[in-house]
């Protein structure tokens, strides 16, 4: 906001009483602002920063990387560390505990990992004014660390508080099985992948940091039984009841059990043994290829860490080291609660709907130079080439054409935000090149054609995120993950399909030439895969967001583009009912977390009101005609949104709206600035 030097408060913003109805007037300032506000944080290089975070395992594993190579204090200053203790005090449950995210209830994962990375930060075990100490109580009243889950588990022994007999096989001769095994490395969905990969390098060469004298009095800390004392081989498959999402299958304990009593003892011995050193060499080889392509970023915070660790402990004086220390401030996010790891940006999937929201405002004269620069970053981010080398031997995918969620450097293509940053060059290219600046080749929106048909499944119609899905659904029987769902095979995903349908009709309408019997063909496939996908109720389940609000508001925009309506597609029909009937009194939506990982539609406590889930409403109907049947819950909505209107022109941030593996959310900071900007924008648009 300093530098953009944008005036925020030259216009009061407008506050309608309880009689009152909204008029284009109230509409129109509230828009103003809005878009004067979306333009003052906007970066000069075109994107929104913002904080993609809220998961309070994801900074932990960071502190004990750079805390067991001796670097916590060459890359973290006296600043930082006050920060991070302020962020993690700040989200502390009134129980004493942590959550898995800021908003959940207490955990062993989270509660142990907050507990140890607050002690490497400094703070003492009595410290926090009792905080340390509650904090403490928590752990040991649900039965000690002991009691983590596996991930956890791993975090631990790599630090030395917790022993690694206490895990379940990892074994790296994983990565060396052929490729005529049922189940190979390059079928695992890739954050799957990248995250046990190095889990399988730690796991096979039981990797420990030095025993401190922290270490020995963690050790002491966090357990009920004297760490000498515990029955480790017993803890493996311990899991506290608080975290245990998606339980352990039959077949994979059976799985864990004939590795770790028979596989494992066997490996330890010549000729075996030579086994291990060759898949080892494998894992080293993958990351490497992993951590070059990200340009050290890697897919995202889970496996960065996880690589940080490796690499000290492969050569601690190593360049990949170094590379790796190197970004980490890329990883880390000061807001008004403190200084946290977010998961590696949000950068792209910000800029794509800034950009809808803003040209939905049919506001030329608020523009000033936004959309040049926004589309100036969308042009410079898309993926220019695919992975170096033979990538598919590195289990890797094509990329060209295609947008990371973050940024050029990520390199990893995701669908959506594929669909979203091509969907907003049509629409600059439609606009005058004095307002958009210079247009992108028909070349590079048509290698994200390419991109986007290569991940649509030939079986459902649907499409996946970042490979082609993988039509294998038992083979989440092997999840090794106690705390998330679905995360063993890529597979199709709503909210990827919505966006690329809305994203294809509009090529088709711009480039009528290109591909046009292919890609009818698959926006037909996958409007019967949304079609197919919806709920009894009328809902669609959103993977990505909370929850079925979220789900519906795309459906019900992808519909539309394709030309289905309320009166001649019946799923159009029952969405549109679906949303009606979850309005509440005063005229908004809530929906709750819970609504994710019990996968039923749960209101926010009170039946209050959530101003971004109110937009993605507002958005899915009027998508859907609703102006034109029936103003009334639009005008109620729209009153809302304009009245809790801040001076500045931004919302007030209220609760977590972004969601992943059913049972995890993600705080999206700018979803509030961007989502009530679309929503008014369309709705003077389509009253007025």
């Amino acid at each position: 906001m300093k530098e953009n030097q944008i005036d925020l408060m030259d216009i009061a913003p407008i506050r309608l009483s309880d009689d009152e109805q909204v008029t284009f007037e109230a509409a129109t300032t509230a828009v103003k602002k809005a878009v004067r506000l979306n333009r003052a944080i906007q970066a000069k290089d075109g994107h929104w920063p913002a904080e993609s975070a809220g998961p309070l395992f994801f900074t932990p594993p960071l502190l004990i990387a750079l805390y067991i190579s001796g670097t916590i204090n060459t890359i973290l200053n006296e600043e930082h560390h006050k920060e991070m203790i302020r962020y993690f005090y700040n989200h502390q449950n009134e129980d004493g505990g942590w959550g898995f995210f800021i908003e959940g209830k207490s955990t062993m994962i989270g509660s142990t990992l907050v507990y140890v990375a607050l002690r490497i930060l400094g703070e003492g075990k009595n410290g926090g004014n009792g905080a340390m100490d509650r904090g403490r109580k928590w752990i040991l009243d649900h039965g000690g660390a002991t009691s983590i889950p596996s991930w956890g588990k791993l975090y631990l022994s790599v630090l030395g508080v917790y022993d690694w007999e206490g895990c379940n096989p990892l074994p790296p001769e994983f990565w060396i099985i052929p490729s005529t095994f049922p189940f190979h490395p390059a079928e695992m969905w890739c954050y799957c992948r990248t995250t046990y990969m190095p889990m399988s390098y730690l796991y096979g060469k039981r990797v420990q940091g030095p025993i401190t004298p922290l270490v020995s009095s963690l050790r002491k800390e966090i357990y009920p039984t004297a760490f000498e004392h515990i029955n480790w081989n017993k803890q493996r498959n311990n899991c506290c009841k608080e975290d245990l999402y998606y339980p352990h299958s039959f077949l994979q304990d059976v799985l864990w059990h004939t590795l770790h009593y028979i596989t494992e003892p066997v490996l330890k011995y010549w000729p075996f043994s030579k086994l291990r050193g060759k898949s080892l060499d494998r894992v080293v080889e993958l990351m490497r290829y992993e951590s070059k392509e990200t340009r050290y970023m890697t897919i995202g915070c889970i496996e960065k860490s996880l690589q940080m660790m490796c690499w000290w402990a492969e050569n601690p004086n190593g360049d990949e080291f170094k590379y790796h220390l190197a970004r980490v401030p890329d990883y880390l996010w000061v807001a008004e609660d403190g200084m946290t790891m977010h998961s590696f940006g949000s950068q792209v999937w910000d800029c794509v709907f800034a950009t809808q929201a803003i040209i939905a405002s049919n506001m030329t004269e608020e523009y000033a130079d936004c959309l040049k620069k926004a589309h100036f970053y969308l042009r410079e981010s898309q993926i220019k080439q695919n992975p170096s080398g033979d990538f598919t031997q590195m289990y890797r995918h094509i990329t060209k054409g295609a947008w990371a969620f973050s940024d050029q450097d990520h390199g990893w293509a995701v669908s959506d935000c594929t669909a979203e940053a091509l969907m907003c060059l049509l629409l600059l290219s439609n606009m005058p090149k004095e307002i958009v600046g210079e247009k992108v080749e028909n070349a590079r929106l048509y290698d994200a054609v390419n991109f986007l048909l290569y991940l649509q499944s030939p079986i459902s119609g649907g499409f996946a995120v970042w490979e082609p899905p993988i039509p294998k659904p038992f083979l989440q029987l092997l999840n090794p993950s106690e705390m998330f769902a679905d995360i063993v095979v890529e597979k199709e995903h709503l909210e990827p399909s919505a966006c690329i349908i809305v994203a294809l009709v509009e090529l088709n309408r711009v480039h009528p030439k290109h591909r046009k019997k292919e890609i009818e063909l698959s926006i037909l496939n996958g409007i019967r895969y949304l079609e197919e996908t919806q709920w009894h109720d009328g809902s669609w389940y959103g993977y990505w967001g909370i929850c079925f609000l979220y789900g519906t508001f795309f459906a019900l925009r992808a519909l539309s583009a394709a030309g289905k309506t309320y009166d001649n597609n019946e799923a159009v029909c029952k969405g549109v009912k679906f949303l009606l009937s979850k309005q509440n009194e005063e005229g908004g939506w809530g929906e709750s977390h819970l609504s994710c990982s019990t996968e039923v539609y749960t209101p926010l406590d009170g039946n209050r009101t959530n101003l971004v889930q109110t937009s993605w409403a507002m958005l899915g109907l009027m998508f859907c005609g609703q102006v034109e049947r029936d103003i009334t819950p639009l005008d109620k909505a729209a009153k809302l949104l304009i009245n809790a209107q801040m001076d500045n022109g931004d919302f007030p941030q209220q609760e977590i709206t972004g969601a992943w593996m059913k049972n995890c959310t993600l705080h999206y900071a700018q979803y509030r600035s961007i989502f009530p900007l679309w929503a008014l924008g369309e709705y003077r648009k389509r009253v007025w």
